[in-house]
């Protein structure tokens, strides 16, 4: 049995290539290296290259007797996706389809779909289940969707099933401090609080501390970065028992304020975080963490790492790679 993983090297794609592999599964990574590291797949096969180029993913899955897939390979940055549109239409979207469709002409029929916890946009309620309003706010949300809408077709009309996971908070690095989150490109908030804890930028900037929450901070789900990995095996074990296609949230099913993190980072690391409070986000919620329990009820699947694990990590990778997998 061979896994390609599209996207495979970056963070979280990274981190779970290497947590497949673990569980003796071989595996052939596909990425364009534009925003991944060839040195975070480590000694796995890989293959540069883009999804939407189908005669590459066929060669690829004939050559390594590919039979499951796992889909991260997307651009992610919200900002720019309102900027650009037709970047992430083309790369997301467009891209998705030609590879499943080469996917089809090489009879694999099991997919792992990386999607994300902004389709819901602003929830009318949290926790959020799955079968909640969907209201994309960003054209980058909007991609993930009909990504989702497409393997759902695909599922009703042909033998192509899969598993559509929706990331909350990724957050964090590998225990052994050797994978993590390049803070030069992400634009998530740990990264940023380490950043001003290292003194690699003056102050952290906190978007809003007016909203209706108990400190006035926003509040998300943050989950592990390897209990996350986990749920992508967990879902490709479902797969191969011939498990229907299905979308599940991926979440620890609480949430955490801005200032709970701040809080919890001076905790762990014996270090002040500097920051400032500037105006809010347009857009930003003030409360967005997952309901959980379908994931744990279908796949036996529940986060391990606790929040402290999570500063801990991301600390301790970030202090030994302040300029990523380049360090």
């Amino acid at each position: 049995m061979t896994v390609l993983i599209t996207g495979g090297a970056g963070y979280i794609g990274s981190i779970t290539t290497r947590l497949i592999r673990s569980t003796g599964r071989a595996v052939v990574v596909l990425d364009t290296l534009e925003n991944g590291h060839k040195a975070a797949v480590g000694d796995a096969p890989f293959v540069q290259g883009d999804i939407a180029d189908s005669q590459l993913v066929e060669q690829v899955c004939k050559e390594h007797g590919v039979d499951e897939v796992v889909h991260f390979a997307a651009y992610k940055a919200v900002g720019e996706s309102m900027e650009n549109p037709s970047k992430y239409f083309q790369n997301n979207v467009t891209g998705s389809q030609k590879l499943f469709e080469a996917l089809q002409k090489c009879g694999v029929n099991r997919v792992v779909f990386s999607s994300t916890a902004a389709v819901y946009g602003t929830p009318t309620r949290v926790p959020v289940r799955e079968s909640d309003t969907l209201n994309c706010e960003s054209v980058y949300a909007e991609t993930k969707l009909m990504i989702e809408k497409t393997l759902g077709w695909y599922s009703k009309v042909s033998s192509m099933k899969s598993v559509v996971l929706r990331y909350f908070n990724a957050a964090g690095a590998t225990e052994d401090s050797t994978l993590g989150e390049d803070w030069r490109h992400s634009q998530n908030l740990i990264p940023h609080v380490m950043k001003a804890t290292l003194g690699h930028a003056p102050t952290l900037k906190v978007f809003g501390d007016d909203f209706p929450t108990p400190d006035g901070t926003g509040v998300r789900d943050y989950i592990h970065v390897e209990d996350l990995a986990r749920a992508h095996i967990a879902a490709l074990d479902y797969l191969k028992a011939s498990g229907e296609s299905i979308t599940c949230n991926v979440g620890t099913g609480f949430g955490t304020s801005v200032m709970q993190i701040i809080e919890a980072t001076e905790r762990v690391t014996g270090k002040k975080v500097p920051f400032e409070i500037v105006g809010r986000r347009a857009g930003d919620p003030a409360e967005c963490y997952a309901d959980a329990s379908l994931i744990h009820h279908t796949f036996g699947w529940s986060p391990e790492k606790s929040l402290e694990d999570i500063i801990a990590s991301a600390y301790a990778w970030h202090s030994s790679h302040p300029l990523g997998h380049d360090s």
